[in-house]
């Protein structure tokens, strides 16, 4: 039974900068326009009891907007939006900073913070590509680039942020090792290794995840990497054995090389000539001599060569 895939809705919201008022002029027309208008409804007694009956609609009016203007007011500071909302249909989002005034007293406002923010994830037990258990945690540098989409497109963009961020990084985590300590490793990228590779992709996978809610991821890099304590120590002493190997294999490299050299300038040279055995007992002496890990001690012979 084939399974419809739901379809991938476009971004509805989008920012819709709104033209805002300075509030110096709103708190004018506030404190003095409307209570002068609202004290020359008083004129409308002298015409009898319609106009009584008129005036007092017009002052409880007044009285009515003069309060809800209070409502009116936003303070945006640097780096911050004020989103319009009137009865839950969005009209745009303001950016202009200082002391605003909006005309429709029933907008409601909430602010977006569009400053550079920092998030560190918690430590997370993962599973590398070679199945080992590793403790990794990271940072990410974010900000809000588009305010109607932070607020609309997720329920809770700050939550949104840390659930993304970690999922990217548990997903990048089981696609590499920790270490290039197998074969089939060797040429690849490691964790441990190729930070700014890993700190590329992560932060990719990171803005993938978050540009629906219109956020900027400016870097994502690993803050923590260790192996999970119940098998740091078996670990560690796999790297050792990798390391000791690695050093051996370079050591014995050089002295096959150095062996083959002396044999090939002492028969350039027509120094000595060796038959088979001689060159064997040769290459053994001069291999236990540059493969020691401990000087060793000569023993001259004093009679032939052959004795």
């Amino acid at each position: 039974m084939d399974v419809k895939q739901p379809e991938v809705t476009e971004i509805q919201f989008r920012d819709i900068e709104i033209e805002s008022y300075s509030g110096w002029l709103g708190l004018f027309l506030h404190l003095i326009v409307v209570p002068v208008i609202g004290l020359l409804s008083f004129v409308l007694y002298a015409l009898g009891a319609g106009g009584i009956a008129l005036g007092v609609f017009l002052q409880i009016l007044i009285a009515i907007v003069w309060l809800i203007m209070f409502n009116s007011y936003v303070i945006i500071n640097p780096n911050e939006a004020a989103v319009l909302q009137f009865f839950g249909k969005y009209v745009g989002s303001a950016k202009t900073e200082g002391f605003r005034w909006f005309v429709n007293p029933l907008y409601e406002k909430t602010k977006v913070i569009f400053r550079i923010r920092n998030f560190e994830s918690a430590k997370l037990k993962v599973n590398d590509v070679n199945a080992n258990p590793i403790d990794i945690a990271a940072v990410v540098v974010w900000r809000v680039f588009d305010a109607a989409e932070a607020l609309f497109e997720v329920d809770d963009y700050e939550n949104y942020v840390q659930i993304q961020s970690e999922a990217a990084l548990r997903a990048m985590a089981t696609k590499y090792p920790y270490d290039i300590i197998e074969e089939k490793d060797l040429g690849g990228v490691a964790l441990s290794s190729h930070q700014e590779v890993v700190a590329t992709e992560l932060r990719e996978s990171v803005q993938a995840r978050l540009s629906r809610a219109g956020i900027e991821v400016l870097e994502a890099r690993i803050s923590h990497l260790a192996y999970a304590p119940e098998v740091a120590q078996a670990m560690l002493r796999r790297q050792q054995a990798s390391a000791v190997v690695a050093a051996r294999r370079e050591i014995v490299d050089g002295a096959v090389g150095m062996v083959e050299l002396a044999l090939d300038q002492l028969s350039i040279k027509g120094i000595i000539e060796l038959d088979e055995d001689k060159k064997a007992t040769m290459v053994s002496n001069l291999l236990v001599v540059l493969c020691s890990e401990t000087d060793t001690t000569p023993v001259v012979n004093t009679g032939s060569l052959y004795q």
